[in-house]
Formats: structure tokens, C-alpha cells, sequence
């Protein structure tokens, strides 16, 4: 019997009720008693799954939940405004990559004002502002003179100038919730329209100020699925390599031209493709990847060699089950998802004529 819970989580030949269920019941399974969510328990936790994956506990209605993965992200962030790039099973004192990644570190806006959209908390708001400021005021200081955002800081501190398209575009749409939420809390942030400008602009006009990634999926689809493109613009890039990366009846290849395809990169696909108003093809690809479901765990295989007929790697990644949630709850009217992903409320119109 379909519940609150679930109810919009219901997609036929994707999710039924009690599927829907069982896969936030894995996740949940993962999570630590400290908010910790691990990719799998004996795995790594990144900060950017780790909220993917409390975004889709929120989507399901485990608000308390997902306020305990928020609240572990405060609790850890460094001095600096960052997150480390790896943490062995969620332990925050067990640091396993050094790096911190820009990306990684701006997606708590993301999160952050997907949990308040969910809740209406103001007192959840006003406690991870703090947080989200500096984890922006971070990021930024990796913004590029293009407008692009430098990919990472290592371990000794030396940042990097490369930039990469989806880490970019990922950045592009947790500025745009942090100015959202910068908004909710009426403290302007000029620098940070400014600077959200600058980097669509660099997305949609310069892609020579990004590394070459145009073999991986990720870089086909993030500018949509971040925001920066939209409208013809984005229906022209989805369409231009929609054979090269779309394997009918079995998901999205992650990089051309290897015969895998991932959960992970068919269901933001699906999102991208909801947020362009092509509801149909976003559920063909989200029952395309139905073969990846582990039905004694709720979870999905992180991604299948179709050439071997091999399930690799062997993995059932909370990241992978939350994104798929998080696009069937697009589909399915949620609100605080369909407004992070498909911009409403969210601030536009922020590139200017005076970007080169």
C-alpha cells in the first residue's frame, strides 16, 4: 500500500511502493549512528554522495535522518571551509585522500536547500548557514579569471587551475541554491552573483577554459543538469550526443567507448532530461537501468559491462540508489526537488553582456 512517504516515489516499471521502501531502507541501512553515509559500509564516504544521498532521504520523508548527514558535515568541515575528498567508512578522523575538491565541497548548498524545502526549517537554515557560506567563500577562491572553478586543492595545500566541465557545472547549481538561501535569510551576496555569472558564462562559451573530458557522460550532460544550459541550448547538446552515449534498454554509458553503463549517470541523465520537460525519455532511461536493482537489498549495482554480461564493479553504492530516488521524485511532483533541479525559485539571469 503506496504511504506519505513514498507515495510520489512510485514510477511504474521503475519503483513501486514497497521497492521505493526497501531502497530507502538500504540506505538507511548504511548511514552511521553519527550521519555518516559511506558509499557501502567498509567503503569510502565523499562529501558530494554523502549529500546525494541525504537528498534522497529527505525526498522519501527521513527528514530526521537527513538532518544527522547535514549536522556530520558541520560538525567535520575545516577551518578553511572545506571537506577532505575521502573518509574510510564515513569515520571523519580516518582521512584516506587529502585533497579537497571543489565540487565536493559546494554541494552542501544543494543539499541544504533541498532539506529546508522539504521541511520548512528555519532553525535547520539558520544553523547550516555557517557552513554553506564557508564552503562557498571556498570555492570561490578557486574561481578562475574565465570563470571556471579550479578543480581541487592538494593535500599540501597548492591549488589546481584546471578545471573540469561537470565539477564546474556541479559548482554553477550550488551557487545558485546558495543564493537561494542567502536570499530566505535576506543577506545579499553581490560577489556570489557575480561570480555564479561568470561561470555560466564559462560553461556555455568557453569550453576550451575546461580539460578535455568529452569521452565521459558527465561532461555530455552536467551543464544541463546544473543549470548553465537551458531551454534549445540544452536540448541541442543532449541531442548531438545522445547515440554516442545511450545504450537503448540498458542505461548511459559512463565513458565512450567502454561497454558499461552506470546507475549513477543514467538516472542524473533522467533528471536532466525531466528538467528539460522530456518526462518521457527520463523514465525510458530509469526503466532501462531496472537490471542494475538488487532486490535483496533495495540497492543498485553501481554499473554493468553489457559486452561480458558482468556486473562490475560489485558494489551497491548509497549514491547510485539516490540519485535514482531523487529523479523519480522529480517525476513524481516533489516539490523541494523538482525546485532544486528544475530552477525554480532559483536565481537567473545572472550572466551579464560584459562577460568575455
Amino acid at each position: 500500500m503506496t504511504t506519505p512517504r513514498t507515495e510520489h516515489l512510485v514510477l511504474p516499471g521503475v519503483l513501486t511502493a514497497e521497492q521505493a521502501a526497501e531502497t530507502v531502507a538500504g540506505i538507511l541501512a548504511v548511514q552511521r549512528e553519527d550521519g555518516a553515509i559511506p558509499w557501502f559500509r567498509g567503503h569510502h564516504l565523499d562529501p558530494w554522495d554523502h549529500t546525494e544521498a541525504a537528498m534522497a532521504l529527505d525526498a522519501a520523508g527521513e527528514h530526521e535522518a537527513a538532518a544527522r548527514a547535514y549536522a556530520w558535515l558541520a560538525r567535520h568541515q575545516n577551518d578553511d571551509g572545506s571537506w577532505f575528498a575521502a573518509y574510510a567508512d564515513g569515520a571523519h578522523d580516518d582521512v584516506t585522500d587529502r585533497g579537497r575538491e571543489t565540487n565536493f565541497v559546494a554541494y552542501i548548498a544543494v543539499g541544504v536547500w533541498h532539506h529546508y524545502l522539504s521541511t520548512g526549517d528555519d532553525t535547520f537554515l539558520d544553523r547550516m548557514w555557517p557552513a554553506v557560506y564557508a564552503a562557498v567563500e571556498y570555492v570561490l577562491r578557486l574561481q578562475q579569471p574565465g570563470g571556471q572553478i579550479g578543480w581541487r586543492r592538494d593535500d599540501d595545500g597548492t591549488p589546481t587551475a584546471d578545471a573540469l566541465l561537470t565539477g564546474s557545472s556541479s559548482v554553477h547549481q550550488a551557487l545558485r541554491c546558495a543564493l537561494a538561501i542567502a536570499e530566505q535569510r535576506e543577506e545579499a551576496q553581490p560577489d556570489w552573483e557575480l561570480a555564479a555569472g561568470a561561470l555560466r558564462h564559462a560553461i556555455r562559451k568557453h569550453p576550451e577554459r575546461f580539460l578535455d573530458k568529452d569521452r565521459y557522460s558527465m561532461d555530455w550532460y552536467y551543464p544541463v543538469l546544473g543549470g548553465a544550459l537551458t531551454g534549445t541550448e540544452a536540448k541541442s547538446r543532449i541531442e548531438a550526443d545522445w547515440d554516442r552515449f545511450v545504450v537503448p534498454g540498458l542505461g548511459v554509458r559512463c565513458v565512450v567507448p567502454n561497454p558499461w553503463v552506470t546507475g549513477g549517470e543514467s538516472a542524473e541523465l533522467a533528471l536532466a532530461l525531466w528538467a528539460m520537460g522530456e518526462s518521457d525519455r527520463a523514465v525510458e532511461i530509469l526503466q532501462s537501468i531496472q537490471h542494475l536493482r538488487d532486490a535483496e537489498s533495495g540497492l543498485y549495482w553501481t554499473g554493468f559491462v553489457f559486452e561480458d554480461e558482468a556486473i562490475w564493479p560489485r558494489e551497491l553504492t548509497t549514491w547510485t540508489a539516490g540519485s535514482l530516488l531523487l529523479a523519480v521524485a522529480a517525476l513524481g511532483g516533489h516539490e523541494a526537488t523538482c525546485v532544486v533541479f528544475g530552477g525554480e525559485r532559483l536565481p537567473s539571469g545572472l550572466e551579464t553582456d560584459c562577460c568575455a
